[in-house]
């Protein structure tokens, strides 16, 4: 494939996967945006709407290692059009529920849809990319999610008291459906050159060969890390509101968290190239450390919103770059699997940290200190990501884009 013809197409399966998680990121953190009005409407306690936002990432985890597996398995490109589907329509059913038990089964389904999607997004960016851009790929992709929750936040604010909750998650729905005909369309599969040592077990894939610590370490620092993001993505509005804070500040604050995450995605995956994992870290946990106390002390909708952007561009950013890291550690042949595998560990954190939430603010925890519960998670997930990048090497020598080819299906 020569370069003249292989860009564009690159360039096409990019902008393709961008667009998905664009609409993966509303999906996701519509929940967030659309719950005081929901939890009011379907007179849920806080407890409930911390069950209902855990149970769509419960879905995201059995979705993440089902859809690796499967991408494997059958391509990447059925793969991602089926999930993309699942989140689509579920996102309609959340927006037609009239009581909690439909509202947990709907967003179960929806996370599935959520989880499938994640490893195909990371193997195609591992495999589209050359090996020193491939953290600048991948986080360009997934400058998707905080983009399509800044969407959300936005359409909440500007909405303000006259927006309907069910309108976020109708048209949440209606997007991911227009966009399957182009990605059928348009959306090349990218198949894996054969390496040598190749394995066809999960297991080996993810602990043979000296890729145990690697593996541990990476689902650490991954759980962690989207622990503290999926606390944050779904109960920052509520937590605004309950420090005195209008509605409108509190999707404000979340609006700032997405915008700083999209635009610390994009950089922090140029700055991991550029100087490496290692620094990178280093000086992403330390700041957002300081962001996470300076967010529990705010008081004002301005500083609510400062260091709600502060926080959202290291810890979205950060997320995207442990992504980034992980493909280069597993064997071609079972790259989404693998990948799949740390997001399922991961994700776990989606159900965990919108649970602590909701059963810190049931137990009476002030909105102040349910945020400065965060800051132990911060520390624990800095040591495990600056440990990988210290003490643990790719397993695999990084292959090139060049031995990586799209393929029509």
């Amino acid at each position: 494939m020569s370069a003249r013809t292989g860009t564009p197409r690159i360039s096409t399966t990019v902008a393709l996967c961008f667009l998905t998680a664009v609409l993966e990121g509303y999906d996701v953190q519509a929940f967030g945006i659309a719950a005081p009005k929901l939890v009011a409407a379907l007179g849920l306690d806080p407890a409930q709407q911390g069950l209902a936002a855990s149970l769509a990432m419960a879905g995201l985890v059995c979705g993440a290692f089902l859809g690796g597996r499967a991408a494997d398995r059958f391509g990447r490109k059925p793969i991602l059009l089926a999930a993309a589907a699942t989140f689509g329509l579920c996102s309609i059913w959340t927006g037609l529920c009239t009581h909690f038990t439909e509202l947990l089964l709907a967003r179960f389904v929806t996370g599935i849809g959520f989880g499938g999607a994640f490893p195909v997004l990371i193997a195609i960016a591992a495999e589209v990319a050359a090996p020193a851009r491939r953290a600048t790929v991948n986080n360009l992709i997934f400058c998707g999610f905080p983009a399509g929750g800044s969407l959300v936040s936005l359409l909440g604010h500007m909405g303000g008291a006259a927006l309907d909750w069910r309108t976020i998650f109708l048209v949440g729905g209606a997007m991911p459906l227009v966009l399957l005909p182009l990605l059928w369309a348009f959306l090349p599969e990218t198949k894996p050159a054969p390496e040598e040592h190749e394995t066809t077990r999960l297991r080996d894939a993810l602990f043979g060969r000296g890729r145990a610590l690697v593996t541990a370490l990476l689902a650490s620092a991954s759980f962690l890390i989207v622990m503290l993001l999926y606390l944050i993505l779904n109960w920052l509005p509520s937590l605004v509101i309950a420090k005195g804070l209008a509605p409108q500040d509190g999707a404000a604050a979340a609006f700032a968290f997405n915008i700083a995450g999209l635009c610390g995605t994009a950089l922090l995956g140029l700055v991991v190239d550029r100087i490496g994992a290692k620094r990178t870290f280093l000086i992403g946990y330390g700041a957002l450390l300081a962001g996470v106390f300076l967010l529990g002390t705010a008081a004002a909708a301005a500083t609510t919103e400062i260091f709600s952007a502060v926080t959202g561009f290291f810890t979205v950013g950060i997320s995207c770059a442990l992504y980034a890291l992980a493909p280069s550690y597993y064997p071609a042949s079972l790259r989404a699997a693998a990948c799949g595998a740390i997001v399922g560990i991961g994700r776990l954190g989606t159900i965990a940290g919108p649970l602590l939430a909701g059963e810190l603010r049931q137990a009476g925890w002030s909105a102040d200190h349910v945020i400065e519960a965060m800051l132990p998670i911060v520390l624990v997930g800095g040591a495990a990501a600056l440990f990988l990048t210290w003490r643990a090497r790719p397993a695999l020598r990084s292959t090139s884009a060049a031995s990586y080819s799209p393929r029509s299906t």
